[in-house]
C-alpha cells in the first residue's frame, strides 16, 4: 500500500472511533441538557439534594465543581452539608472548618467514611477556605442500627442528650410510599428475614431521612441555599429527604440531582426517568474511588 493510500485508511479508521464523555445530564423527562443550564436552576433554589453514587469519581467531582459555581452566585448565603457525617460530629466538624484541628486530627476524632479523604474532604475544605457553615445532618449510625433491629419505639428510652441528634419524636413513617415500599419488596425477595425485621430496616431509613431534612431546615435561614449531599435512594423520585422537607415546609424551594450508570449515555434509559429534576448518566465503566 502506497503513502498515501496508508494515511487515507488510518484517517478512516480513526473518524470512525466514537467519543467517550465522561457524564452527560438529562432533564427528569430525559432531554439533555448542559451543566450551566443547570447551575442557573440551582442558583434558583433553597435547597439542591445531590443524590450521588458513593463510588463514583465523577459524582464527586461535579459535587465541588457545583458548590464552586453556587458559592460564586451565592457568596456566603451557600450552606452545605451532607448524610456522610452524623450529627453528633457537629462540633468536631465545626472545630474544623474554623482550623482548630488538623485535617489528621479531625479524621481521627469524627466518624468519616473510608473514602472521606478523595472524595469529602475536598467538599469540606472548600467549606473550611470559604468560611461556609457545613452541616452533619445523618442521625448517629448506632441510633439508626436501635430502630432496624427493634422498632421506632426504641428511640422514646434515650435520654434527651441523645434525641438532639436526630429529628424531634415521634417520627411519622409511610411505608406505603414507593420508595419505602420496594425496599421492603427487594430486601424480601432476598430472604432478609421476617416481615417485622423488615418493615424495621424501612423505618431505620426513613430516621435517616426524617434527621437529614430536620437539619436541613434548621440550618437554612431566608436567601440562603442549602447544598446537601446524600446517596441517591435518599432523594429519587422526589421521596425521601424530599417528603419530610415538604412536610415542614410545603412552600419550600427543592431542586434534586440523581445518578445513574448506564453502559451507554447519548439517552437517558427507562430506570432513570423522572426520578429528579435533573439526573447525571455516567458510562457503566467508570473507575471506582474504593
Amino acid at each position: 500500500m502506497n503513502r498515501p493510500a496508508l494515511l487515507l485508511s488510518c484517517w478512516l479508521l480513526f473518524s470512525f472511533v466514537p467519543a467517550k464523555p465522561a457524564y452527560q445530564l438529562f432533564t427528569g423527562k430525559g432531554k439533555a441538557t448542559g451543566y450551566p443550564e443547570m447551575v442557573k436552576r440551582l442558583q434558583q433554589a433553597d435547597v439542591v439534594l445531590f443524590g450521588e453514587l458513593h463510588n463514583n469519581p465523577i459524582c464527586h467531582w461535579l459535587q465541588l465543581e457545583v458548590a464552586k459555581d453556587l458559592y460564586k452566585g451565592k457568596g456566603n448565603r451557600l450552606v452545605m452539608g451532607a448524610e456522610m457525617f452524623e450529627a453528633d460530629d457537629q462540633l468536631v466538624l465545626n472545630e474544623y472548618l474554623q482550623g482548630m484541628l488538623t485535617g489528621q486530627q479531625f479524621g481521627t476524632e469524627a466518624k468519616v467514611w473510608r473514602n472521606y479523604e478523595t472524595d469529602y474532604k475536598p467538599l469540606v475544605d472548600f467549606a473550611r477556605q470559604h468560611q461556609l457553615p457545613f452541616i452533619a445532618t445523618n442521625i448517629p449510625r448506632r441510633y439508626a442500627s436501635l430502630v432496624s433491629k427493634s422498632d421506632l419505639g426504641v428511640l422514646d428510652a434515650l435520654p434527651r442528650e441523645a434525641k438532639q441528634w436526630m429529628t424531634p419524636l415521634p417520627i411519622e413513617v409511610d411505608l406505603t410510599l414507593p420508595g419505602y415500599k420496594n425496599m421492603l419488596e427487594m430486601t424480601g425477595s432476598h430472604g432478609s428475614g421476617s416481615g417485622t425485621s423488615l418493615q424495621n430496616f424501612a423505618k431505620a431509613q426513613a430516621v435517616k431521612d426524617a434527621t437529614m431534612a430536620h437539619f436541613i431546615t434548621r440550618n437554612l435561614a431566608t436567601g440562603q441555599l442549602f447544598l446537601h449531599f446524600n446517596g441517591t435512594y435518599h432523594s429519587q423520585n422526589f421521596e425521601g429527604i424530599v417528603w419530610y422537607l415538604k412536610k415542614s415546609d410545603p412552600d419550600l424551594k427543592i431542586v434534586t440531582i440523581h445518578s445513574v450508570e448506564q453502559e451507554e449515555i447519548s439517552s437517558l434509559k427507562e430506570p432513570g426517568r423522572g426520578t429528579a429534576d435533573f439526573v447525571l448518566a455516567i458510562p457503566a465503566g467508570m473507575t471506582k474511588t474504593h
